[in-house]
């Protein structure tokens, strides 16, 4: 019976932070993310039988629920009957959910977005926008589309950005990131229009020219070797339909083989090139809705919105235990809070390698107060980590610093 009552807070959990859906919609939706969690899978067959192991319900019936949750109104049972059936609002949680994530963000108003693209299999692939967390990400807004679709996704990042404006508090500082493949002058200016700064990778040969210079440039001469880092105020590609003025930002580590060129509307002494690192823990998002936790890759469900709407109960379920992890992870960083899992720390060197991904100290420690006989843990806070700093540029070029430009 407690590990009922437990469900029991876990559901009026998500209702009370999604409460556009109906009761029964938020309650399977619940139960969705809470089998997906307690048994690290998102077959339907798995959750089923672990929920009606827990629930005291035949497999069959509570596999129905599970299933008729994923279906349009018009396949569900009863509907050739005339019974009024309801299609779950997939996309109408998206700013539910971000505003979620907000409620639980402590200490900052500042947040980072990254627009990316996965393949959940063969036929189907998974356009994200996702919050960028502790080595980690959550998604909050997608589309799946089959893979072998002609056609541009411009339409679905246009209406997914639109529909998570609302979730956003005024003054805060959201960064959307996305990397070359996804570069688009249309998604520049709509995130800006949104109020929020793009900061949008692309590729070496763009050319540029600085304000107050003639001459246009190929990016790779402004940071022309490993260890440079390049910024300034001017104009992106050379062919007038296409220009933008912008702020050019250029890093080039020695852990990469090419330098990061970057576009945004913040200023130069604003931004920082260093911040496009944040975009890798998006691919660590991926892995976890994959092989790394919930194994969303497996489904053999073939039609994509059946796909996406079990995507809202992973992006739950992601919240959640990302939740849960943060409170030991942030052990890491913060030196007032005592040492009580001191096995888990490495180095107190900076920056720091987490020897453990946040997910999974949640999957863990749900695991061990289970086995303690204590509560489940709900989602308290999200503790994000400040951005990444680095110092300013050290010059200009020399090639800038030519006395005669003349006009290409």
């Amino acid at each position: 019976m407690a590990h009922q009552d437990q469900l029991s807070e876990w559901i009026s959990s998500v209702s009370t932070n999604l409460p556009h859906l109906s009761r029964p919609q938020a309650r399977v939706l619940a139960l969705w993310s809470y089998g997906i969690v307690m048994t690290r899978c998102c077959g339907i067959t798995t959750v089923a039988a672990f929920l009606a192991l827990l629930l005291g319900r035949k497999a069959a019936s509570v596999a129905q629920q599970l299933q008729e949750w994923l279906l349009p109104a018009q396949a569900k049972a009863g509907a050739k009957r005339g019974i009024k059936r309801q299609t779950l609002p997939l996309e109408s949680c998206f700013a539910p959910l971000l505003a979620w994530v907000v409620r639980l963000w402590c200490d900052s108003t500042s947040l980072a977005l990254a627009l990316d693209a996965s393949r959940l299999n063969q036929d189907l692939t998974l356009l994200a926008i996702s919050v960028l967390y502790r080595g980690c990400a959550i998604p909050v807004a997608w589309a799946v589309v089959p893979a072998q679709q002609k056609g541009a996704w411009r339409a679905h990042w246009l209406r997914l950005l639109r529909l998570l404006r609302p979730a956003i508090p005024p003054g805060w500082k959201v960064l959307v990131l996305a990397d070359r493949g996804l570069y688009a002058g249309w998604l520049f200016r709509r995130i800006v229009r949104l109020g929020w700064h793009p900061f949008l990778r692309v590729r070496e040969h763009t050319t540029f020219r600085p304000v107050g210079r003639a001459k246009w440039y190929r990016l790779e001469q402004l940071a022309p070797g490993v260890g440079r880092v390049w910024q300034g105020s001017g104009t992106a590609f050379k062919t007038k339909g296409s220009q933008l003025n912008c702020t050019l930002c250029i890093c080039w580590s020695e852990a990469h083989a090419q330098p990061w060129c970057l576009l945004t509307d913040l200023a130069p002494e604003e931004a920082q090139a260093i911040w496009y690192g944040l975009r890798g823990w998006c691919e660590q998002g991926f892995r976890c809705l994959k092989r790394g936790a919930w194994f969303w890759q497996h489904t053999r469900m073939t039609d994509p919105q059946r796909v996406a709407r079990l995507g809202l109960a992973l992006a739950v379920a992601t919240l959640w235990m990302l939740s849960v992890g943060s409170e030991l992870d942030r052990v890491f960083d913060d030196p007032a809070i005592p040492e009580l899992y001191g096995l888990l720390r490495q180095s107190t060197r900076q920056p720091r390698r987490r020897q453990v991904r946040v997910l999974r100290l949640g999957l863990l420690w749900l695991l061990v107060r289970l086995l303690s006989g204590q509560a489940v843990p709900l989602p308290i806070r999200l503790y994000p980590e400040p951005w990444p700093a680095a110092p300013p540029p050290s010059g200009l070029p020399a090639l800038l610093e030519e006395p005669h430009d003349q006009p290409s």
